[in-house]
């Protein structure tokens, strides 16, 4: 197993084992089970391996609210009122800590929710312990939005189906047969793509494959798969689910963005597996990829199929999946905070 976890892909690798068998041994979860379907325990994931039904067992607490579900309930489309949004978690959160000793003996910080709606961190906003001391765990994890690296985790954005296993997208063209240098498709979401696509759409260049829409014969898929790079700008938010995308393809993903924090961060050397472009050097893309060795490229390439279990989500979970890693995140917080006596 430690030979399993050797290499500069992780920032310590001992200590990260250590962590983890150590959380598998011992780390329980309580979820309240306040509330009601489908805003409240509407999640998909089946795994009980760290469930525990005593919450004097539990070393955190999940609030089990779906942001997601309550816009599509409680929102009016275009709409610009949200309050019914945070008027719920705060109801949520006042209620458990009125039922239950342990939000108030801690101010919240060993509790923790999971958002990947672009509005979870707007959600939290109007509940300062919630906001200031639990951990979030959320797709959108941008810094200029008050996300907190030191107590909040990172969560990755993935397309799939609820139930869907995804190891069955793994792979691609192999290194030095991918045509293409760089490949984007996605539409006009904010200001770093509006800088992106008005540079590089429809230029005549064979090897920068950049689109607001793909052609009707071009599969976005195979597109991946054969492109060295893939460019992962920022939407309307920090996250996008292109880089898991290209990790499952192989294809080094290229972080163009504002404040966003990578998923596994404390964990994984993602210098080792991916490049950031600042949003200044948009038009100085092709040289910069240019400039990558073969040599480099070829370890990058090989440090993609070695990270690429640890993004994959199976049913059942598997040790050092995504469930597991996710689960690891919050282990990790949990352990840099120090919870008063109740």
């Amino acid at each position: 197993m430690i030979i399993f976890l050797k290499g500069p892909l992780y920032r310590n690798a001992n200590a990260f084992l250590r962590s983890y068998e150590e959380m598998e041994k011992v780390f329980k979860i309580y979820v309240y089970e306040e509330g009601e379907m489908p805003i409240f325990h509407n999640g998909p994931c089946k795994s009980r391996v760290y469930r525990t039904r005593d919450p004097r067992r539990a070393h955190v607490f999940f609030l089990p609210f779906s942001v997601a579900v309550m816009v599509q309930h409680l929102y009016e489309a275009g709409s610009k009122d949200r309050d019914a949004i945070v008027e719920v978690v705060a109801d949520f959160v006042h209620m458990v800590s009125l039922k239950h000793p342990f939000w108030n003996s801690s101010l919240g910080a060993d509790h923790f929710m999971l958002s990947c709606h672009d509005w979870g961190p707007f959600s939290t906003r109007h509940v300062p312990n919630l906001f200031h001391n639990s951990i979030r765990v959320l797709c959108n994890a941008n810094t200029s939005e008050g996300f907190n690296p030191v107590k909040d985790a990172s969560l990755p954005e993935i397309n799939l189906k609820t139930g869907e296993e995804s190891d069955w997208l793994l792979g691609g063209t192999p290194p030095l047969q991918r045509p293409f240098l760089a490949f984007f498709a996605g539409g006009l979401h904010g200001h770093i793509r509006h800088l992106l696509l008005g540079h590089w759409k429809g230029k005549e260049d064979p090897q920068m494959k950049v689109y607001d829409k793909l052609p009707t014969n071009v599969s976005y898929k195979t597109m991946l798969r054969n492109s060295r790079f893939c460019l992962c700008p920022s939407g309307y938010e920090v996250a996008s689910p292109r880089v898991v995308e290209a990790i499952y393809s192989q294809c080094i993903p290229v972080l163009i963005s504002d404040g966003y924090v990578p998923p596994l961060n404390d964990v994984l050397n993602w210098g080792e597996f991916s490049l950031v472009i600042e949003v200044e050097n948009i038009a100085n893309i092709k040289t910069i990829l240019m400039s990558v060795s073969e040599e480099k490229y070829l370890r990058m390439f090989e440090r993609l199929g070695q990270v690429q279990k640890h993004f994959v989500m199976n049913t059942p979970p598997k040790r050092f999946d995504l469930f597991h890693m996710i689960v690891h995140s919050v282990w990790l917080r949990r352990l840099n905070i120090k919870i008063r006596n109740m």
